[in-house]
């Protein structure tokens, strides 16, 4: 007896015989060999599966015939205590020590291996599964394929049919004569498992997409509106799926951005790009996506700030009118004559955007900057922004004339910024011809970003070689009239059209010419004058010098395409007074087109530490200025004693 409480029952070989037992008993074997060989063929040859209980005999000539392909056992003899009243255990005793084993046997061996020693000692005592009924027909055959086969094919059921049946066996005989080992597998299921839904709306396939119930009304409002509004894409509304629960799976999944199919994967590629632009990062379809209409809005501002310390409390009239409905994507400020600390500037610029903007790039020159702020979601759409300057002054280290200029792509336009300072003084006109010559000849630009139309682009002008051109800033072109005739047309034709004035314009008389600013455009001016304010009001030049008044911050753009760039307004800002400038602010709707992956993306690059400060001053000062409401609402309320 084993520690288990089993009892152990050793192999005994047929060439020994106990003497403890009648020679001539039914349990024993003849020593004739070639009797047991045809009382062997007998009983094969005339039982069927439906005889009675064979004799213990039958079972000793099974036991004869292992498979030659498991191990023989060892040679054991058999202790004189186990007589033949020990062998006469109950058949469910028998059943339940089998599986006890088996469940042992499955824990502590996961890898379902045995020794032989085992393995023989359970087919010593399997044939009391196979004489519930007295029948062992096919028995023979059944444990020689059973032997020769793989146990995890057995419990898979992944044999074919042929081996199944060998030679004609009926399945009745399968179902009678099962495995004798029963092993209880974690790792492999006995049965097969049950169907699964082939719709991808399965619950059991999404269980991990499942919508909150915060959330279970999302699908009831404009489902179709939202759809084709954030998947515009056409081929991915042919091939997404139907029913409403995958769509609202998606919708709570992929809010921004489209699902990405194989063959896409297959056929774009990111560093050679796609000849036609069909697929690609900055294509078509994801233009359609951000712009409908394709068109683009950018606020361009250029302010000279007479080199002043202090910046004005606030920027917003500067940047946010209130007489437009809508902000714009882009943001581009150039100044002449900067304040000292740029990076003030550049903060200011950041608190009074808000998060909606962040800082694109920005260049500067001396006393030059320009500054590029862009929709914080527009940022990946960006190509590497590359800037150069150029010096209009004999000593190169004198930065106070001259230019700076920002180019980059935008989807597949390409922009180029440029801001500006020509030459000062009433008649030298000439000098600021060939400031404007100097700088579009010096200009180095662009660098590595390729060029979207090079047919239409030439070496000694940087302006042909991108798309859209806008130039801004104090070109310092005046009226030729004297002081007295301006100011009697101002009071003439005060918020009208200024045409009488620009008559006297220089910058309008050489741009007919031909003489500068070659393929530029302007607005209809309908402001008064930028240039010369006394500081803090609205009087012009009140000192000694009466200088005349006159247009010098303008605002000009060329395009590659005609009607490329239309003009929302251009206009001054009166408000701001700390400078003998008036800034001048333009918007403008530019129309963009699809690029190809061949353009260098910027990665959404921007300045972060400008943004965090920005962000952090306008939480500041929206708290502050909530305290000062509290405050002032504490302070005037009245007690009443009666």
């Amino acid at each position: 007896m084993n520690e288990n409480g089993e009892t152990i029952v050793p192999f005994q070989p047929e060439d020994e015989v106990n003497p403890e037992e009648p020679p001539c008993g039914k349990d024993s074997f003849n020593v004739d060999g070639v009797n047991k060989r045809t009382k062997k063929e007998q009983l094969k040859g005339t039982k069927n599966s439906s005889e009675v209980l064979q004799i213990p005999q039958d079972e000793r000539i099974k036991e004869t015939n292992i498979s030659p392909y498991q191990p023989h056992p060892p040679s054991l003899p058999k202790p004189p205590s186990v007589g033949k009243g020990s062998r006469n255990i109950s058949f469910e005793e028998k059943i339940r020590r089998r599986r006890l084993r088996s469940s042992q046997e499955s824990l502590t061996d996961p890898a379902e291996t045995g020794s032989s020693t085992d393995s023989l000692r359970e087919d010593a005592t399997s044939s009391a599964l196979e004489l519930k009924n007295g029948q062992i027909s096919g028995r023979g055959e059944f444990d020689r394929a059973a032997g020769e086969s793989p146990p995890f094919r057995e419990r898979c059921s992944s044999l074919p049919e042929a081996d199944k049946h060998p030679r004609g066996q009926s399945r009745l005989a399968e179902q009678r004569a099962k495995p004798s080992k029963i092993i209880l597998s974690p790792l492999h299921p006995t049965g097969a498992f049950p169907p699964v839904e082939y719709s991808v709306a399965s619950m059991s396939l999404r269980t991990t997409n499942r919508i909150d119930r915060d959330c279970l009304d999302y699908g009831k409002r404009g489902l179709t509106e939202r759809l084709h509004r954030n998947f515009s894409d056409s081929r991915l509304l042919e091939t997404m799926v139907s029913d409403s629960a995958s769509v609202n799976s998606m919708k709570s999944t992929f809010s921004a951005l489209n699902p990405i199919r194989p063959k896409d994967v297959r056929n774009r590629s990111f560093l050679e790009g796609s000849v036609l632009g069909n697929g690609a990062l900055l294509g078509p379809e994801e233009l359609d996506r951000y712009f409908p209409d394709r068109h683009v809005g950018i606020y361009i501002a250029t302010w000279n700030m007479q080199g002043e310390k202090g910046l004005p409390n606030n920027l917003d009239d500067l940047l946010l009118p209130t007489d437009t409905e809508f902000a714009q994507d882009f943001y581009i400020i150039g100044v002449q004559e900067g304040c000292p600390d740029r990076r003030e500037w550049e903060i200011r610029l950041q608190e009074t955007l808000g998060p909606y903007y962040v800082m694109l790039y920005a260049a500067a020159h001396g006393v030059l900057y320009l500054t590029i702020f862009i929709r914080r979601d527009l940022i990946w759409f960006c190509s590497e922004v590359e800037h150069a300057t150029v010096t209009t002054r004999i000593i190169s280290q004198i930065k106070t004339k001259g230019a700076v200029g920002i180019g980059f792509t935008f989807f597949g336009t390409s922009f180029l910024f440029i801001t500006s300072h020509f030459t000062s003084g009433d008649s030298k006109v000439y000098e600021r011809i060939l400031d404007y010559n100097k700088i579009i000849e010096a200009l180095a630009l662009p660098r590595c970003l390729p060029d979207t139309n090079p047919y239409r682009s030439t070496a000694s002008d940087v302006t042909t070689r991108f798309d859209e051109v806008f130039w801004f800033g104090d070109f310092n072109f005046r009226l030729s009239k004297d002081r007295g005739g301006i100011e009697t047309i101002l009071n003439q034709h005060i918020r009208e059209d200024m045409g009488p004035l620009l008559q006297h314009d220089q910058l309008c008389k050489e741009m007919q010419d031909g003489s500068i600013f070659k393929g530029f455009q302007e607005a209809p001016i309908h402001f008064p004058p930028t240039y010369k304010f006394d500081i803090g009001c609205d009087i012009y030049d009140s000192t000694s010098k009466q200088r005349t008044p006159s247009y010098t911050d303008r605002i000009l753009f060329r395009n590659r395409q005609a009607d490329d760039i239309k003009v929302v307004k251009y206009t001054s800002c009166s408000s701001i007074k700390t400078s003998d400038h008036r800034p001048v602010i333009g918007m403008f709707q530019v129309k963009i087109r699809p690029g190809r992956d061949n353009i260098p993306l910027g990665a959404g690059q921007f300045d972060r530490p400008v943004y965090l400060e920005g962000i952090r001053r306008r939480i500041t000062r929206e708290l502050k200025r909530r305290e000062a409401v509290m405050k002032n609402q504490s302070n005037s309320t009245v007690c009443s004693i009666s």
